[in-house]
């Protein structure tokens, strides 16, 4: 099996995973650092093509012909394939064999030959790498497995609308003839217009279904205007992932034309603009996504092509056009004999003549339909003479490549790389052995631009290519130089007498980290290249970004002049990528063994505990093997204000200490019936059965060691009004679910149920007055058989709520048992200071007692059952505490009704027959509030009935708890109702009445006080007056309700 092209110089071993820890991200890593076992090394060829068809008609009928069958390219105006031996299709599909032994040619702009033109494998080396591979797919040396082609003014852009709008049947155009000319199976990976720019990436079978993460981004950086830069100028940018480990970047770009200063300024702001405003998708690698996204830069592998417009400077372009037509024309070495023809119709194409060794002439000659032989590839063949090799065209000054030589340094983006303004961050080119590829007349092979404006031939169609590998070295470089700028402005101002006395000046230099003998483009000599150059049999090396070792090198770079359909000439380039790959299924394999390996270790690690519930207390009672909690708890009938407790043993079963705790569950975002919780739960040491014996409460988080157990004692109660009403209604159910969150262990979902009893509590008053006599709704519901509200078409059995009257009667009977036994027993002491007692929660003496919930739930079943509520309540109860407790049921029944006594309609006409009531000035101002009142509440008999019968109840607890003689009745009488108290300055005061009586001033002041609280608390409790957010609006409101009740209780003078 084939090793991973890992160099264990440059690579390291993925940090150990915490098997205990685990996420999808550790699995990923876990998984990542077996890579070595599922990763094989593959081989591809990328072709990239590249043209600027100029909005010319028919040149989508030449694409086939240049781009897939590599047809159009043109020996005589290519120094490099003037002296090749091969057929144009094997020229620029199958590589290049060259004559002099397959002499390697390094990259000009790399310095030291680290690029290299190698040559191609034979196919018995193609099926040679296919045994290497083992299992994995191997692409053979002369199949293609990616097409990228980048295209040019595909529309018009002198046309405006198209300046802005992409022509969806350009696109088709296009993509109908690539496909038409690709071979069966190819998909279709990428496909952006951006105005007049194209991009189309096809993949072969085998490589479609090993890219993933495409992420296309288009950057127009034309004329601007309010909407953004137009895209008549930009570049289209796709990022692929291939194989799971290698980034591939394409970038078909369009930069600003012309020849002037301001042109080549804006070019190189394009480059700036596309490479920083481009952002691409984060990667998703085995469903981890990545935080970021990347950019141009971030990848393996990039390749930047299109026109880029970059042309010669310095030089008369008239010059340069005839120069190049003595070429092209074959009359520029006058020593050598003219053909007269360069062209044949027959497809040959008669080149000059080289001298051989032997002294014949004879003319060379290149036929398309010529096929050679392969057998150069034979271990035996015998190696040729060095004499016989072709001498280095450059070296001639009459040949073509001499002259290519002699105006390349005049190219603007290679003085715009030395300078660092575009390209500068390691970017490459391939030896360029042919013509400039603008501008020519159409039509025409080898004849420049004839136009008035007679345009100066240049290079602006290029091809260019970047590793990680060299991004990295230019990053460095420039660091290195930061660096070097901060030493010496430290040696300057240390003073130059000083610098000898630096050590490291003499003795820290290091050859090896020499930034100057890095292999950067910087310098005049950057493009210059030594062809037996010893290190260029060697494909460059390069570290991924996810770790591993890729090589790459350029195999073909050339253009096709026989194209004739624009006055551009199209570009390829062939590169060979060797990498590794993913092998999705034994990735599957051994995703699948790290997950049971990750589960079993964390199983083992992890906490666990065991929950265990009473079975006669379980909802699934036939669940009795469950040891999580999960057959539930079910807590029976549960009514209003009754409690009732559960428990739950919890043990921790694990080898580990065990943290747990019973979280919250997720609530679902704008829930508006979410009511208040009704399960309460703590954890206890003990659960003990003994009398009077208290049990050891914990806090919220519970440890406990292996082999240790805690119970948790769950309450469930309903006390929330508004979930009563839901209940009632049946439009809530008492069902939850409570979770037992254990820390890095499974949280356990346990189920509690409970039956909700129906209750006279949380229905409105037309309801209440259709419950029949004896038995109350408890004998209503089972009768009916089944709850929900009672419907108004049921017969009215009574004028008025019989639990209304029945709290009442039982309020006013122990006010008055409340009283004797002041009289009676020394110890029965009446609050008679605390204005609104006993309906004044602040006021209650009793409120706090150990039995006061389970006599308040008492009271509650003997109204839904129309029992008598005195006689519930056991007689060794102190009447006080009974009275107490009775005044909370009974207002808490009031607050219950939806509708209230007073309801939204009454309250409505009350407020606008009585706008400021409760501001009275006189006694007969609250006489005529109270018959206002009382003709509102008329058109309502039910409701007016209960009215009067509370407001009377409520009238004879004031004159039993705060008595008036005669005297004091007239004296109260004759103030205004909500006068309010003044016994800060009166409170022991008395005065003499005609008669010689005496009136207790103070106990006015009480009585008004008592009659102020009391109609504060029942008008909020009667009333459905509309609520206000505006804390004014409210309080005035509040005062009104007030004002109702309170003219209702001052009694009448005898």
């Amino acid at each position: 099996m084939s090793s991973i092209n890992h160099d264990p110089s440059i690579t390291s071993e993925p940090e150990p995973v915490d098997a205990a820890a685990s996420n999808p991200y550790s699995l990923s890593r876990a998984v990542a650092a077996r890579k070595s076992e599922y990763v094989k090394p593959h081989r591809i060829r990328i072709k990239i093509g590249s043209w600027n068809v100029a909005g010319c008609p028919g040149t989508d009928k030449d694409l086939a012909s240049w781009f897939v069958d590599g047809k159009g390219a043109e020996p005589h105006f290519d120094s490099k394939l003037a002296r090749m031996k091969l057929s144009e299709e094997e020229t620029t599909e199958g590589g290049i064999q060259d004559d002099n032994n397959d002499k390697s040619q390094t990259d000009p702009e790399s310095g030291s030959g680290a690029k290299t033109q190698e040559k191609p494998r034979s196919s018995e080396g193609s099926s040679e790498g296919r045994k290497d591979a083992g299992n994995t797919p191997s692409l053979s040396d002369d199949k293609v497995g990616l097409y990228v082609l980048g295209l040019q003014e595909v529309v018009n852009l002198n046309i405006v609308t198209q300046t802005f709008y992409s022509d969806p049947a350009s696109i088709a155009k296009w993509q109908d003839a690539l496909e038409a000319a690709l071979p069966k199976g190819y998909t279709l990976v990428a496909c952006e217009q951006l105005v007049g720019l194209l991009l189309l990436i096809y993949a072969s079978p085998e490589v479609a279904e090993t890219i993933s993460n495409e992420s296309t981004v288009s950057v127009g950086t034309g004329i601007w205007s309010p909407l953004g830069y137009w895209g008549n100028k930009g570049a289209i940018t796709s990022r692929i992932l291939l194989g799971e480990t290698t980034r591939l970047v394409f970038v078909n770009s369009h930069l600003a034309s012309g020849h002037d200063q301001t042109s080549l300024e804006r070019r190189c702001w394009d480059y700036e603009r596309i490479t920083t405003q481009t952002k691409f998708t984060p990667i998703n690698s085995g469903g981890v996504v990545e935080d970021e996204g990347e950019k141009i830069g971030d990848e393996d592998f990039a390749f930047w092509f299109g026109d880029l417009n970059f042309r010669l400077d310095g030089l008369p372009g008239g010059d340069i056009r005839r120069l190049l037509m003595l070429h092209t024309r074959g009359e520029y070495d006058l020593s050598k004999k003219n053909t007269g023809e360069i062209f044949s119709d027959d497809g040959v194409i008669v080149l000059r003549n080289n001298d051989d060794d032997d002294g014949t002439n004879t003319p060379g000659m290149i036929s398309r339909e010529a096929s050679f032989d392969n057998d150069s590839s034979d271990e035996s063949a015998e190696l040729p003479d060095p004499d016989d090799f072709v001498p280095d065209p450059s070296d001639d000054p009459a040949s073509l490549q001499a002259t290519l030589d002699s105006l390349l340094p005049h190219d603007q983006l290679r003085r715009m790389i030395k300078e660092r303004k575009a390209f500068h961050e390691g970017w490459h080119e391939g030896p360029i052995t042919f013509l400039p590829t603008y501008k020519y007349d159409v039509g025409t092979v080898g004849l420049f631009d004839s136009s008035e404006k007679q345009r100066a031939p240049s290079w602006c169609d290029r091809i260019l290519y970047r590793t990680r590998t060299d991004f990295n070295q230019y990053e460095k470089k420039c660091k290195d130089e930061e660096e070097a700028k901060k030493k010496d402005e430290d040696m300057k101002s240390r003073g130059i007498d000083q610098a000898a006395d630096d050590d490291s000046i003499l003795f820290d230099y290091d050859p090896a980290t020499d930034p100057s003998a890095e292999n950067v483009a910087d310098d005049s000599t950057a493009y210059e290249y030594d062809e037996y150059d010893e290190t260029g049999d060697v494909p460059e090396q390069v570290l991924t970004k996810d770790g591993f070792v890729d090589k790459i090198s350029l195999d073909t770079y050339i253009s096709h002049q026989r194209i004739i359909s624009s006055d551009h000439k199209p570009l390829t380039a062939i590169f060979t990528l060797n990498y590794d790959a993913v092998v999705p299924e034994l990735k599957a394999k051994i995703h699948a063994e790290v997950a049971r390996e990750l589960d079993r270790a964390e199983n083992e690690g992890r906490p666990g505990i065991t929950v265990i519930v009473d079975r006669k207390e379980s909802i699934d009672k036939d669940n009795q093997h469950a040891t999580d909690g999960s057959e539930g708890i079910d807590f029976g009938e549960l009514g209003f204000l009754r409690k009732e407790t559960r428990s739950l043993t919890i043990a921790n079963t694990g080898r580990v200490p065990a943290d747990f705790c019973f979280v919250e569950k997720p609530s679902v975002l704008d829930d508006s019936t979410k009511y208040p919780d009704w399960l309460e739960f703590k954890f206890v040491r003990s659960q003990s059965n003994v009398e009077g014996e208290t049990q050891e409460a914990l806090g919220g988080t519970i440890s406990l060691e292996p082999g240790e157990t805690v119970n948790a004692m769950i309450h469930a109660s309903i006390h929330d009004l508004a979930h009563v009403r839901a209940l009632n209604e049946e439009t809530a159910q008492l069902e939850e679910v409570l979770i037992l969150r254990v820390t890095d262990g499974r949280d356990h979902f346990i189920p509690i149920r409970a039956t909700w009893v129906p209750s006279c509590f949380g229905r409105s008053l037309e309801e209440l007055i259709r419950i029949p006599r004896g038995g109350g709704i408890r004998a209503l519901v089972e009768k009916r058989q089944k709850g929900g509200s009672i419907p108004y078409t049921l017969e009215v059995h009574k004028s008025s709520p019989s639990e209304l009257f029945t709290l009442t009667e039982a309020v006013q009977t122990l006010a008055e048992r409340v009283i004797a036994d002041e009289n009676m027993l020394e110890e029965a002491k009446v609050p008679h200071d605390q204005p609104g007692w006993p309906f004044d929660r602040d006021s209650w003496q009793a409120a706090n007692a150990e039995d006061h919930d389970d006599l308040r739930a008492a009271i509650v079943i003997a109204l839904e059952e129309d029992k008598p509520v005195l006689d519930i309540i056991k007689a060794d109860v102190p009447t006080l505490k009974r009275l107490e407790i009775v005044s909370e049921v009974l207002l808490l029944f009031l607050r219950s009704m939806p509708d209230g006594i007073i309801t939204a309609p009454l309250w409505a006409k009350i407020e606008q027959t009585l706008p400021n009531i409760g501001g009275g000035k006189t006694a007969s101002d609250g006489e005529q509030a109270k018959a206002a009142v009382l003709d509102v509440l008329s058109t309502a008999p039910y409701y007016n009935i209960s009215f009067v019968f509370l407001m009377s109840m409520l009238t004879r607890v004031g004159n039993e708890l705060v008595p008036l003689n005669k005297e004091e009745l007239e004296v109260l009488n004759s103030r205004k109702p909500g006068s309010g108290p003044s016994l800060g300055k009166r409170s022991l005061s008395f005065r003499l009445r005609q008669g010689g009586a005496t009136v207790n001033e103070a106990a006015i002041q009480r009585r008004l006080a008592w009659e102020r609280k009391t109609a504060e608390i029942f008008g909020v409790a009667i009333c459905r007056a509309p609520t206000s957010s505006n804390a004014r609006e409210k309080k005035a409101i509040e005062d009104k309700m007030r004002g109702i009740v309170e003219v209702f209780l001052r009694p009448e003078a005898p």
